[in-house]
């Protein structure tokens, strides 16, 4: 059975995730807050589970997306998974809830906000993982950077 989108769907499905808890969520709920980042990071990666039906016979790109993005200079947006990336996409989610359990006692300051990047990390990882267009490759690689650096900046140890 083959979902339309499918990698779609799970790059940006964390970024969905991210929106919520800022418009649902407010600074004073961070149980709240890590409870539906935590489940959120969990759906995603039960949807992610969904690529291990990657059919190793016919090997190749699979579970592709294309899409003209912007025609001027070439872009397109397109998405595809080989069984490397498949793997990579899985684990970047099992890492993501992971990640998110491992800080639950960790993290005591500001936890909207770390949710929120860490939940747009996971796109942009999930997003280089699956890019197969050099300029959204370049864009996802760059856009990772931004919550990376927030990340390490702000919760980061001392030696930073």
């Amino acid at each position: 059975m083959r979902i339309p989108y499918l990698l779609s769907i799970i790059t940006w499905l964390p970024t969905i995730g991210a929106v919520l808890i800022l418009a649902l969520f407010k600074n004073t709920q961070p149980r709240a807050i890590k409870q539906f980042a935590t489940a959120w990071f969990g759906m995603v990666f039960v949807v992610s589970l969904l690529l291990l039906g990657y059919d190793h016979a016919i090997g190749g790109m699979q579970f592709i997306e294309d899409c003209q993005w912007i025609p001027v200079i070439g872009a397109r947006y397109q998405m595809g998974a080989d069984g490397v990336a498949v793997l990579l996409i899985v684990l970047t989610t099992l890492l993501g809830v992971i990640a998110s359990l491992s800080s639950w006692d960790y993290i005591g300051k500001r936890e909207k906000e770390y949710y929120v990047l860490l939940l747009l990390l996971q796109t942009a990882v999930v997003g280089v993982f699956g890019a197969m267009d050099l300029f959204l490759f370049y864009l996802f690689f760059e856009v990772s950077l931004v919550p990376m650096y927030f990340l390490i900046g702000i919760w980061g140890g001392e030696r930073r």
